[in-house]
């Protein structure tokens, strides 16, 4: 009897599902590793919440992100391929959420980074439909805007070349409809949803200096110093806004050396045969 006692008012001060998902969002974006504890506890009562579902699985995404060293790889693909788990039940669960559709499109594409073409190209088709069904749900999410933005980004970067073997041979025949003014459209409506998230105005103003908009894309690097920090990622994109406008500051506006500028600070590394993809930090 006492046992029992005991157990009863254990179960009635634990914190309930609410609670447990009001801290969760309150720390998934500066401590994103606290946050997973509390979306896994709501998890382990109860396996079919679709919000703590998309929520660990974003988690899961960026605790992964700092992990680019070589020795660190296994640990990285074992995270997202855990989160991509729980985000395509989320989405099996919540079909009409955009949220479930969205973190799986941010999952899927920082896993990209280290797979062979054919998945690349595979995984940049199933990313592209995720942002759009996304914004069919919510014209005004920013993260589906941005993901789409990003998408049209990485297919231009690609050579003509990359570009027509995708198409023609692996199975990337929507490659085509990559388009700069599109990149540019969505990403700038990602700033305007929300404009204190700096990831947005970074690859925005990427986009920009590869259109060879060197003033407007220094009008967002500078606007970055001055927002505040959101998730745990943004202290690097902080450093990188601050080493592109730099580089940018110290080379004439609009000529050759401030587009290579950017290209060597957006264009991945990789080796011949590998498409980029999409991914983005979306916490908080």
């Amino acid at each position: 009897m006492i046992t029992y006692a005991f157990t009863l008012l254990a179960a009635l001060q634990a914190p309930g599902r609410d609670s447990l998902l009001a801290e969760g969002i309150r720390l998934a974006g500066p401590e994103p590793a606290a946050a997973l504890i509390r979306f896994e506890r709501i998890l382990a009562a109860d396996s079919n919440d679709a919000t703590a579902l998309w929520r660990a699985a974003v988690a899961h995404g960026d605790i992964s992100l700092p992990l680019t060293a070589k020795k660190d790889r296994p640990r990285r693909d074992s995270l997202l391929g855990r989160g991509i788990l729980l985000a395509r039940r989320a989405k099996a669960l919540a079909p009409n959420d955009p949220q479930t559709h969205f973190a799986l499109g941010v999952l899927l594409g920082n896993s990209a980074l280290t797979k062979g073409v054919r998945d690349r190209v595979k995984l940049a088709v199933e990313i592209r439909d995720l942002a759009r069904a996304a914004l069919a749900a919510d014209s005004t999410h920013d993260g589906a805007h941005h993901l789409l933005g990003r998408w049209h980004y990485e297919i231009r970067k690609l050579s003509g070349f990359e570009r027509f073997v995708a198409r023609s041979f692996l199975g990337g025949g929507v490659f085509g409809e990559a388009r700069w003014e599109e990149a540019e459209r969505h990403l700038a409506r990602a700033v305007e949803l929300d404009s204190t998230r700096i990831y947005h105005r970074l690859d925005l103003a990427r986009v920009q200096i590869a259109r060879k908009e060197a003033p407007a894309a220094l009008a967002q690097l500078r606007r970055i110093q001055g927002l505040p920090n959101r998730v745990a990622a943004d202290t690097t994109y902080r450093r990188e806004a601050g080493e592109l406008l730099g580089r940018i500051t110290s080379s004439a506006a609009g000529s050759p050396s401030v587009r290579a500028a950017g290209d060597r600070q957006t264009r991945p590394r990789r080796t011949p045969g590998r498409l980029p993809a999409p991914g983005v930090a979306v916490s908080g």
